[in-house]
This record gives structure tokens, C-alpha cells and sequence, in this order.
């Protein structure tokens, strides 16, 4: 069974960091796209940044770019997402998602899978 479980979120102030892990069960990462995107409430569902997990290929939302960098661990079956200098505006539930066609899009009807879910707050 394939599943997708996200992890490392929390309670952080502004200007902190956190990295969150995307772990995936029951299959390899290597032949799809993994995305992370986050929801905040009243809001819809956005994407963050995305990876090509077998060529390393990556994208980044304007809200993440030179904040947030996402990387993977091949071994380990985890893709990862440093996030820092962390905003209020960055609180959101974040989810991974992982997709088998080419494409670093954060269109969410083209990811087949997704994790439950991890909450990031920034507060002071």
C-alpha cells in the first residue's frame, strides 16, 4: 500500500526554521514528482516547491523561493523541506504529495498521492 507521511512540523517563531521530512511506504520515490503544498484555513491548498526525485530537478512558489529549499534523500526514501526565516503567513497545515507524470507543477489534480498532513505555526 502506498503512503505518504510527513513530519517535523510544530511551534516556531518568526524568523525561525523547521524541516519537514515527506517519508513514502510501499514504493520507491525515484519515478515520480514530490511536491509539498500547504493549506491554510478559509484558504485553498497551495504549492510550496516540488522535486524530480530522480533527476533532482526542482521548483519553487515566489512565496518559498530564498526560504526554502527542498532536497531528498534517495536511500532513505524521504524527501525533505527546509524552511527558514519563517513568517506568520507560513502557518498552514503541509502536505507532500507525489505524482508519476513529468512535471514540476503545483497543480493539485495531477498528484495521485498525499500524506495526512503536518501543522507549521509561526507565533511569537
Amino acid at each position: 500500500q502506498l503512503q505518504l507521511v510527513e513530519s517535523g512540523g510544530g511551534l516556531v517563531q518568526p524568523g525561525g526554521s523547521l524541516r519537514l521530512s515527506c517519508a513514502g511506504a510501499g514504493f520507491s520515490f525515484r519515478s515520480y514528482v514530490i511536491g509539498w503544498f500547504r493549506q491554510a484555513p478559509g484558504k485553498e491548498r497551495e504549492g510550496v516547491s516540488c522535486i524530480s526525485v530522480g533527476g533532482g530537478s526542482t521548483s519553487y512558489a515566489d512565496s518559498a523561493k530564498g526560504r526554502f529549499t527542498i532536497s531528498k534523500d534517495n536511500a532513505k526514501n524521504t524527501v525533505y523541506l527546509q524552511m527558514n526565516s519563517l513568517k506568520p503567513e507560513d502557518t498552514a497545515v503541509y502536505y507532500c504529495a507525489a505524482k508519476l507524470r513529468w512535471g514540476l507543477v503545483f497543480d493539485t489534480r495531477e498528484y495521485n498521492y498525499w500524506g495526512q498532513g503536518t501543522q507549521v505555526t509561526v507565533s511569537s
